[in-house]
């Protein structure tokens, strides 16, 4: 099935970034039109870029009726204040955002699903879980404790 191929394929930008991205958790993006990879990205060295923030870069930020493979759920909010990932991909014109793994943060949990479903966006999670999940281990470990 074509999202598995393309989920594995941003698991493995999401690999190539591992222990590079402190304090963000490696994240791949791949951004697909009628079948074919239009665009693709990981989360930068150091945790910036985000990853579908680069790789909409690469499109102008226009990628109307494009489904985004996403290896964690798009974030719902940035911590210095800038357009959110889950707010970069309704404004780009995504239809589809398949994502592995739920943001575990507490600050940031469940926001990017809540942005991008209530903007009209198909929203499915789950697809490969298990292998994404690995990449954030650490991320996990250091989450802080909401007050």
């Amino acid at each position: 099935m074509s999202d598995s191929r393309h989920m594995a394929r941003a698991i493995a930008l999401a690999t190539a970034q591992q222990g590079r991205t402190v304090p963000n958790p490696p994240v791949g993006c791949v951004i697909v039109s009628d079948g074919m990879v239009i665009a693709e990205a990981a989360t930068g060295d150091g945790g910036r870029p985000h990853a579908e923030e680069a790789a909409l870069a690469q499109l102008d930020n226009r990628a109307e009726g494009t489904t985004a493979y996403v290896t964690l759920e798009p974030c719902g909010e940035r911590s210095h204040g800038g357009l959110s990932c889950s707010q970069r991909l309704v404004e780009a014109g995504v239809s589809r955002v398949v994502f592995a793994c739920h943001d575990p943060s507490p600050y940031a949990s469940h926001l990017g699903i809540t942005r991008m479903t209530e903007a009209g966006l198909a929203v499915e999670t789950g697809l490969m879980a298990a292998e994404a999940s690995v990449l954030i281990k650490d991320f996990v470990r250091n989450l802080p404790v909401k007050p």
